[in-house]
């Protein structure tokens, strides 16, 4: 199946590494003007050098007020994956008002914020779009220690319901992503010690966590025509762990 984005103009959040940045290459690859958002300029840097076509923007989303002026001079949108996100271990007991503010303010404030922002443009340019969310499958499952973060993405599900229901009659979907332990390059620092993997493999009927291009390939179909009749939805990229 062949996926093209020639003539589109992508947005992707959190591109500095990881699955974002995996994603804003594959965009280009298949055609997309890219716009990639992060906050480690470095990394951004080292982003173009390596796809000199990549426009960077280097901004710190948790800033409500710097983000509208950062993107409105973006130009038009077509397509947006919001991926920048944060995440740690943590107690419930030991958590802190700014463990809250810190990690709601990027993964649900910040990605309602663009998503506000691209939707808006979209709409006075009468044009279709699509927008994929990176949740977790810890929005759809309890998991030890990530109170706030399953909290965070439990939130963009929600909220990815109701902008598709809002925005489906300007013709733009949304939908969202659930992976699981995907093995990036924190992924692997994470996981790699067995006491630490196997309870969590021996949730997965598969077996096994999770690549960045299964992820990707995911994101660009959900971004993409082929994908036409699609919104509102939360696909879970587990392995069959929420099956269990």
């Amino acid at each position: 199946m062949e996926i093209t984005f020639a003539g589109k103009r992508a947005l992707v959040t959190g591109a500095t590494k990881g699955i974002g940045r995996d994603i804003a290459k594959r965009l280009v690859k298949c055609g997309a003007q890219v716009v990639a958002v992060g906050r480690n300029r470095q990394q951004l840097e080292s982003l173009k050098s390596e796809v000199p076509s990549v426009e960077v923007i280097p901004l710190d989303l948790s800033d409500w007020s710097a983000t509208d002026e950062a993107l409105a001079q973006v130009g038009p949108v077509d397509l947006l994956v919001n991926n920048a996100g944060l995440g740690w271990l943590k107690s419930m007991l030991d958590i802190t008002e700014e463990d809250v503010d810190s990690v709601l303010g990027i993964n649900t404030k910040a990605l309602i914020n663009v998503t506000r922002i691209v939707a808006r443009s979209l709409i006075a340019r009468k044009a279709p779009g699509s927008i994929v969310n990176i949740s977790s499958q810890a929005s759809l499952a309890g998991l030890m220690h990530h109170t706030v973060y399953c909290a965070s993405k439990g939130a963009v599900d929600a909220f990815t319901r109701a902008a598709a229901l809002e925005l489906g009659p300007h013709n733009i979907r949304v939908n969202c992503v659930n992976p699981t332990v995907i093995m990036t390059d924190m992924g692997r620092l994470g996981w790699s010690d067995p006491k630490v993997a196997q309870p969590m493999l021996d949730k997965i009927p598969l077996g096994r966590f999770g690549e960045v291009s299964e992820v990707v390939d995911a994101v660009l179909y959900l971004l993409s025509d082929k994908s036409s009749m699609i919104t509102g939805t939360c696909l879970p990229i587990d392995g069959g762990f929420l099956a269990c």
